[in-house]
């Protein structure tokens, strides 16, 4: 196997030679990119899969709301749609996205939801149908060269951080590590047992390819299980159901808690099907377990019909999770914060803007 992955290291070194070029040709102009008025935050990583982007986007929509209007926009990756589309009730995780309305469940009216792939294009439809909007946040959008942020921040998992990963299809990652040097602000999502000598260690790395940029260090904190479509509580031993991009830190907390005798692993942003819930069910019979536990992000497929018809023969519950500063998370929402108010007092159009601060 690792004499077959090795073969792959051309084809990595072809794809460093695309991304570099295609990076050039933005950094000299030749590319165009656009920049608004509105406060643009980009939320991304260099590698491919799971590296806490949207309960990050989660974590800054509870930080600035309260004080700008905010709007966040995503591909809308694996929905049935094309195009620019503004959530609204009638919409469910087939339409925007999972991730999408998971945040549209969450936020509600407080927000404005979008998608669209084309985000150069996006942007200005958000703001001509909402003229209040002051901040878009951009999920997974470290690579998208077209729309200049005024704030990029890069995250990388903890247990394998970009500068120790490869360029496709070697390793996960999408440009060479170089590409950091974009970034206004790394987080290290993901920290467990971060002791001071592994975080000096890690900071010690990155500086070596972002110089001086702020570094903070995240955890993913697991809520209570919430039940779906019913009021009974959960027991001591679970059937665990996930489709997102690294399973085994899921399992791995959720068997401090429970007793797991078998986990259902699906790909990244499965669609969840009849079937799939009758194998799960006839699993969790054979184990005599009525509790079956999954994500949040699963959760919102799940309760899209004819799906939901089927769960609700067992007592199905989704796990909620947010992320959490282990320190200095003071720090990181005053540079966020502050970084919004100057540039919205810098726009041309800005109006009321010292009111704010």
């Amino acid at each position: 196997m690792t004499f077959l992955k090795y073969l792959l290291l051309p084809f990595a070194w072809l794809f460093n030679l695309v991304t570099r070029l295609r990076n050039y040709l933005y950094d000299i102009g030749h590319k165009k990119s656009f920049q608004f008025n509105s406060v643009v935050i980009s939320v991304g990583n260099l590698n491919v899969g799971g590296s806490g982007k949207t309960p990050m986007v989660e974590y800054l929509v509870n930080l600035l709301r309260p004080q700008f209007k905010v709007a966040t926009l995503s591909r809308g990756y694996g929905r049935k749609t094309k195009g620019f589309r503004i959530a609204n009730p009638e919409d469910s995780a087939r339409t925007i996205g999972d991730e999408p309305y998971q945040l549209f469940r969450k936020f509600g009216d407080n927000i404005i939801v979008a998608v669209g792939e084309e985000r150069a294009l996006a942007i200005p439809t958000i703001l001509n149908e909402h003229p209040e909007v002051q901040v878009i946040l951009m999920d997974d959008a470290f690579q998208h060269r077209a729309v200049v942020p005024q704030f990029s921040i890069l995250l990388t998992d903890y247990q394998k951080p970009f500068y120790k990963d490869f360029l496709l299809p070697f390793g996960r990652l999408r440009e060479a590590r170089i590409g950091a040097a974009r970034a206004h602000t790394i987080v290290v999502t993901k920290c467990t047992d971060l002791t001071e000598s592994n975080e000096e260690r890690v900071r010690t790395s990155l500086k070596k390819l972002v110089g001086s940029i702020p570094v903070f260090f995240s955890e993913t904190r697991y809520n209570a299980p919430t039940p779906i479509g019913h009021t009974n509580k959960i027991t001591d031993r679970v059937i665990l159901v996930s489709g997102i991009a690294k399973n085994e830190p899921l399992e791995n907390e959720v068997s401090k808690y429970f007793e797991v005798p078998k986990h259902f692993k699906f790909p990244d942003h499965h669609v969840y099907t009849g079937a799939n819930i009758e194998v799960i069910h006839q699993t969790a019979e054979a184990h005599g377990i009525d509790s079956i536990l999954t994500t949040e992000k699963d959760m919102v497929k799940l309760i899209a019909k004819p799906v939901f018809d089927s769960i609700k023969k067992k007592n199905w519950f989704y796990l909620p999770i947010q992320a959490a500063f282990i320190k200095n998370g003071s720090d990181f929402d005053a540079l966020v914060s502050h970084m919004v108010l100057d540039k919205l007092k810098e726009a041309p159009d800005a109006e009321n803007t010292e009111a704010l601060s």
